[in-house]
C-alpha cells in the first residue's frame, strides 16, 4: 500500500503531464487515461498533428474522440473518418450518446444523416470526394481523425488514405490512429514532412497481458515457461502475469516443465522458452508420420507428398468451446478462414445440444434481435435462414463474415459486446475495424487461403488475430489459443508469438479520377510535385538511400581496381576493353556456331528415310546403325535404330550435336520384326557387311564447316590487341586479373544503378504515364481538362475511364432503368472465385450494350499498353443477371437460389452497384441517361437492400 505521500507525488506528475481539459475531458470516462493517451492529447492541445500507435483494444480513440471534444469546445468542426461503413456507424452511435444528434452527422455510402455538424463522422472515400470536389462542407475544419490509418497499406483502396492526407488544408490538425506497426517512426517522419509539425507516439504495451497457448487433443498447454522455477506463466515474453488461466493444473505442468530442458529460441533480441512437452509431441508425431510413411506402397512412397500424422487428433468445435468454458475462457472469438467453415462450426455446436445461455438471457437475445429485423419483410426473413440463425444466437453462438446480412452482422456484434454471446466462429475481416474484443482467440489452423495458395500466417497476421484477446477493464488477462494440428511446429507458432513485425508499406499509385481532379485544380507540375510527397515514394526514396550508398562504395572500388590495373606502357584498361571485345566476339560467334549446328542436325534427322546408314556420334548407343522408321509422328524427329550391336533403340537429337550424313544405304526385310532376336541378328551382320565394304565413313571424319573463313571482326580486335603497347608488357597477365575484376563489378555496378534510377520519382513517372493515356483521350490537354474530362473528375470507381468512355460514346442512351442497372452491374461486380466463364446474360439491347462496354475495355487495354500502365480489369459479368432480375422486381429467394450468392455478398455488391448508378447519374451530361440512372438506383434499393443497417 503507497503512502499519502507516493499518491500525491503520482498526483503531481499525472497533473503537470496533463491540463484542466484533458482533466475535464478524463471526467466523462470511467476510468484514468494511460500515460501515451494523455501525451497525445497534451500535444494535440498544443496544436500539433499526432500520430498514435498502439495495440488493438489500448484504447488510443481516446485520442481521437478528444479532437472532437476540442472542437465542440472551440466551436469549430471535426470530422473522424473510419475505413468502413460499419465503424462509422457504431462510432456514430457512440458520440451521439455522449454528445447529442444536433451535433454529430453521418456520411457514409449509405446514409447521410446532419451532414453540416459541427462533428462528422463518415468513410475515409467520402471525405476524399469532399477534397477534389471542394465541397463548402470543409468549411470551418480544424480536426480530422483517421482512425486505423493502417489501411494505407491495403492495396485496393489504401491510395484514398494517402490522398486525404495529401490533400487537407495545411490548417487542419490530423490525428492518425494506427494499429501497433513495425515502422510507426517512418510513418511519422513522412506525416511531419507533408504535414508539418506531427508527434509521434507509440505505445507497444497492450493494457491486457496475453497468454499464449496451443491445445493438444482436449488439453489446453501454455506455449511459453519460464526458466526460474519460482516464476509461473505462459505468457509471450512480452507482459508480466500470474499464470495462464489460472487453473491449477497447468500450473502443475509449469512445474513439471521446469525439471525438463525447454528448448529456446531468440526472437528480436528477446529469449523465449518453449514447452518442453509441446517439443516432445512434435517429435512424437514426426515419428509417427515417418514410420506411417514407411509402412506405405513403395510406388506411393516414391511420389513423395508425405501427409503429417498425429496422435493427437483435432478436437470438435463444440469439445474445444466446452473446454474454454470449463476453464472459464469464454467468452471466445475463433478464427476459420472460410465463411462455410463459420457456418458448418455453429450448425456443428447446435447440433451437439452445447448451451451458453440462460433463458432470461437468451429471450432478451431473441427479444433484440427480432426488434432489430423488424423492419425487414418476413417472407425475406425466412429465406435468410432467419429461425436457424436466431436459435444459434439463443445459444449464445454465431458466425461472423462478409457473406452474412449487415443487419445480422450488427446484432452480432452488439450482443456480443454485451457478453451475451460468447463463441463466435468469424473469418479474418473481423480483425480489421470492429470493436469487438473477447477474453480468448482461437485460431483453428495457421494456414489459409489467399486466392491462389494455401500460405502461412505472418506475424502480423498472428498479431491482428490475437490482438483481440483481452478486453480491457473486465478481463485480468487475454489468452490466445492455436488448436494443434498433424504438422504443428511449436516453433514456429513461438516465431508467431513472440514476433513483432507489422510493417506499414504504401499502396499508392495515380488512377485516372485523381490525375483529371488534380490537374484541374493545381495544374500537371504542381500535381507532380504533390505526387513526389506521398508516402510510397518517401518508402522509395528512403530505399534509394541504401542502394546509393551501396553503389558509391562500387564506385570507390571501381577506381581502386583501375589503378591497380595501370601499365608504364600505355592505358591497359583500353587495352583490357579489347581483350573483352573479342571474348565477347567468339562466345557469341561459338554460339551461334553451336545453335547452327542443332538447327542443321534437327534438318539432317529429318532428311533420315529407312534403310540409310549413319553414324551416331554421341550418346549411350554411339556408333554405327541403320534406320529403321525415321519417327517423324512427334514434334521432334526422333528415329528408331539398329545398331551394329542388335540393339533397337530411338535415338533423339541429343545423340546427334553435328549433322548426319548416310554413308550409305541397306534394304530392310519386308519380314524384319524388331522385336525378333534372330531377325535383329540377320540384319545386324548384314549392317556389319556393308561396313567392311565401304570402309570407315570419309565425309563424317572430316565434318564440315571446318574450311569456314575466320570472321572479320576477330581478326580485326586481333590486330589491335597485337599492335596496342600494352600488349608487350611483362606484367599484362597480373594487369588483367585487376581488370576483369573491374569488369564484374562494373557489370553489378550498372544493374545497381538501374534499379536506383527505377526507384527515383517512380510516382511522378506514372502520373505521366497517365497524364498521357488521358491526353491520348483528350480528356486532358496540357493543364487543361476537356468536358469529358470533368465528367470523369466525378467518377470513382475502379474502371473510371470505362465508364466515361461509355458516357461519351452514348453506350447506355438506349436502355431502360432495369437494363442500365444490369449493364452497370459490370462494373462493380469482381468474382471471389473462377465463376461460370459464359454467365447467363439478358438478351437484346443488355447483351449488346456489354459487348460495347467489353470492345471498348479492349481498345482502353491496348491505350494502355502504349503507356506502359494497367489499371482496368475487365467488366466482371458475373453480377448482370442477378442485377436484372432484382431490378425488375423478383423475389430475393429465388434470385438466392439461383445466384448461388450469400445474403451478404448479394447486399453488399447491390449497395455497390446502387453507388456506382449515383456516380452515373452525377456524371452523366444526357438528361435522359441522369434520370434513368436515378430510376435504376431506386429500382435496385428496395427489401433487403434498401433496409439501412444505420439504427
Amino acid at each position: 500500500m503507497s503512502s499519502h505521500s507516493e499518491r500525491y507525488a503520482a498526483f503531481r506528475r499525472r497533473q503537470n503531464a496533463s491540463s484542466a481539459a484533458i482533466e475535464a475531458f478524463q471526467g466523462l470516462y470511467g476510468f484514468e487515461f494511460d500515460p501515451f493517451q494523455i501525451r497525445a492529447c497534451k500535444a494535440l492541445e498544443g496544436g500539433h498533428g499526432v500520430l498514435v500507435a498502439a495495440p488493438t483494444g489500448s484504447g488510443k480513440t481516446v485520442v481521437g474522440e478528444f479532437a472532437v471534444h476540442q472542437a465542440l469546445n472551440e466551436g469549430t468542426k471535426c470530422f473522424y473518418t473510419t475505413p468502413i461503413k460499419a465503424l462509422s456507424n457504431q462510432k456514430y452511435n457512440d458520440l451521439v450518446r455522449r454528445y447529442g444528434a444536433d451535433q454529430v452527422g453521418l456520411l457514409t455510402g449509405d446514409n447521410s444523416v446532419n451532414g453540416e455538424a459541427p462533428v462528422v463522422v463518415m468513410t475515409t472515400e467520402v471525405l476524399r470526394n469532399m477534397l477534389y470536389e471542394g465541397s463548402s462542407t470543409l468549411g470551418g475544419l480544424a480536426y480530422v481523425v483517421m482512425d486505423e490509418v493502417h489501411y494505407l497499406a491495403d492495396r485496393f483502396r489504401g491510395a484514398v488514405w494517402e490522398e486525404v492526407i495529401i490533400h487537407l488544408p495545411e490548417s487542419v490538425r490530423m490525428v492518425a490512429l494506427s494499429a501497433t506497426v513495425s515502422n510507426a517512426e517512418e510513418f511519422g517522419e513522412w506525416l511531419q514532412q507533408v504535414r508539418g509539425d506531427t508527434t509521434v507516439i507509440v505505445d507497444e504495451k497492450r493494457p491486457v497481458p496475453l497468454w499464449q497457448h496451443v491445445m493438444v487433443g482436449r488439453r489446453i498447454h501454455d506455449l511459453f515457461v519460464d526458466e526460474r522455477p519460482e516464476e509461473t506463466g505462459g505468457g509471450d515474453g512480452t507482459e508480466d502475469g500470474e499464470g495462464g488461466g489460472g487453473r491449477s493444473r497447468r500450473k502443475r505442468e509449469r512445474r513439471r516443465a521446469q525439471h525438463q530442458r525447454p528448448r529456446e529460441i531468440q526472437v528480436g533480441g528477446r529469449k523465449l522458452l518453449i514447452n518442453p512437452y509441446l517439443t516432445r509431441t512434435a517429435e512424437d508425431d514426426s515419428r509417427t508420420t515417418q514410420l506411417a510413411n514407411r509402412r506405405r506402397h513403395p510406388q506411393t512412397r516414391a511420389r513423395g507428398n508425405v501427409r503429417p500424422r498425429t496422435r493427437f487428433a483435432p478436437p470438435s468445435r463444440p469439445m474445444i468451446i466446452e473446454e474454454l468454458d470449463a476453464e472459464g475462457l469464454l467468452p471466445a472469438i475463433t478464427f476459420i478462414f472460410s465463411r462455410a467453415g463459420c457456418d458448418d462450426a455453429v450448425r456443428q455446436c447446435v447440433a451437439s445440444g452445447l448451451v451458453l445461455t440462460t433463458p432470461d438471457e437468451a429471450a432478451h437475445i431473441r427479444e433484440y434481435a427480432e426488434s432489430r429485423c423488424a423492419d425487414i419483410p418476413r417472407a425475406d426473413l425466412t429465406v435468410l435462414g432467419f429461425d436457424s440463425w436466431l436459435r444459434a444466437l439463443e445459444a449464445g453462438i454465431s458466425a461472423h463474415h462478409a457473406g452474412m446480412l449487415p443487419t445480422f452482422k450488427e446484432i452480432v456484434e452488439h450482443l456480443f459486446s454485451k457478453g451475451l454471446i460468447r463463441a463466435v466462429f468469424a473469418t479474418e475481416t473481423l480483425a480489421l475495424g470492429i470493436n469487438m474484443p473477447a477474453r480468448t482467440v482461437v485460431i483453428e489452423k495457421l494456414d489459409k487461403w489467399n486466392g491462389e495458395t494455401h500460405a502461412s500466417l505472418t506475424p502480423g497476421e498472428y498479431t491482428q488475430l490475437t490482438g483481440r484477446a483481452g478486453r480491457r477493464g473486465i478481463d485480468v488477462e487475454g489468452h490466445a489459443v492455436v488448436v494443434w494440428q498433424a504438422g504443428t511446429d511449436p516453433e514456429s507458432v513461438a516465431s508467431l508469438a513472440g514476433t513483432r513485425t507489422y510493417p506499414l508499406n504504401s499502396s499508392f499509385q495515380p488512377s485516372y479520377n485523381m490525375a483529371v481532379n488534380l490537374v484541374g485544380q493545381v495544374g500537371r507540375q504542381r500535381s507532380r510535385n504533390m505526387l513526389e510527397a506521398s508516402f510510397a515514394q518517401f518508402q522509395a526514396d528512403r530505399a534509394v538511400v541504401g542502394l546509393v550508398k551501396q553503389l558509391r562504395k562500387h564506385e570507390e572500388a571501381l577506381e581502386g581496381y583501375a589503378s591497380a590495373a595501370e601499365c608504364h606502357l600505355g592505358d591497359f584498361m583500353e587495352y583490357a576493353r579489347l581483350r573483352r571485345a573479342l571474348s565477347d566476339r567468339e562466345s557469341l560467334l561459338a554460339r551461334n556456331r553451336s545453335s547452327q549446328r542443332r538447327d542443321e542436325a534437327l534438318e539432317s534427322l529429318e532428311r533420315l528415310r529407312p534403310g540409310d546408314i549413319i553414324r551416331i556420334p554421341a550418346g549411350r548407343y554411339s556408333g554405327h546403325a541403320v534406320v529403321l522408321d525415321p519417327g517423324l509422328r512427334h514434334d521432334l524427329p526422333a528415329p528408331l535404330v539398329l545398331t551394329v550391336d542388335k540393339q533397337v533403340k530411338r535415338v533423339n537429337s541429343s545423340d546427334f550435336p553435328v549433322p548426319v550424313h548416310p554413308s550409305g544405304r541397306m534394304r530392310i526385310p519386308k519380314s524384319f520384326s524388331a522385336r525378333s532376336p534372330r531377325s535383329r541378328q540377320d540384319l545386324a551382320s548384314t549392317l556389319r557387311n556393308k561396313l567392311k565394304e565401304r570402309g570407315t565413313d570419309p565425309s563424317f571424319e572430316r565434318g564440315r564447316g571446318r574450311g569456314a573463313q575466320e570472321d572479320p571482326e576477330v581478326q580485326r580486335l586481333r590486330a589491335e590487341l597485337r599492335e596496342h603497347p600494352c600488349h608487350g608488357c611483362s606484367d599484362r597477365e597480373d594487369h588483367a586479373r585487376w581488370a576483369e575484376r573491374y569488369f564484374r563489378l562494373q557489370k553489378e555496378t550498372d544493374a545497381l544503378r538501374r534499379r536506383v534510377e527505377g526507384r527515383s520519382h517512380v510516382i511522378s513517372r506514372t502520373f505521366d504515364r497517365v497524364c498521357g493515356v488521358l491526353e491520348d483521350l483528350e480528356y486532358l490537354s496540357g493543364d487543361d481538362v476537356s468536358e469529358d474530362g470533368g465528367k470523369l473528375a466525378k467518377i470513382y470507381s475502379e474502371l473510371d475511364l470505362l465508364v466515361a468512355e461509355c458516357l461519351r460514346r452514348g453506350v447506355w442512351e438506349d436502355l431502360n432503368p432495369v437494363e442500365l442497372a444490369a449493364c452497370a452491374a459490370a462494373l462493380v461486380y469482381e468474382a471471389r472465385r473462377n465463376d461460370d466463364a459464359y454467365p447467363r446474360l439478358p438478351e437484346g439491347r443488355v447483351e449488346e450494350a456489354l459487348a460495347e462496354m467489353t470492345r471498348l475495355w479492349g481498345e482502353l487495354n491496348e491505350v494502355e499498353a502504349r503507356h506502359r500502365v494497367s489499371f482496368l480489369r475487365q467488366p466482371d459479368l458475373g453480377f448482370v443477371w442477378t442485377a436484372h432480375r432484382w431490378a425488375r422486381g423478383d423475389r430475393l429467394d429465388a434470385i438466392l437460389r439461383q445466384s448461388d450468392m450469400t445474403a451478404g455478398d448479394f447486399v453488399r455488391t447491390a449497395k455497390m452497384l446502387v453507388d456506382m448508378l449515383s456516380q452515373i447519374a452525377g456524371a452523366a451530361a444526357d438528361p435522359h441517361v441522369r434520370g434513368k440512372a436515378r430510376k435504376a438506383a431506386d429500382l435496385v434499393r428496395r427489401g433487403v437492400v434498401a433496409y439501412s443497417s444505420f439504427n
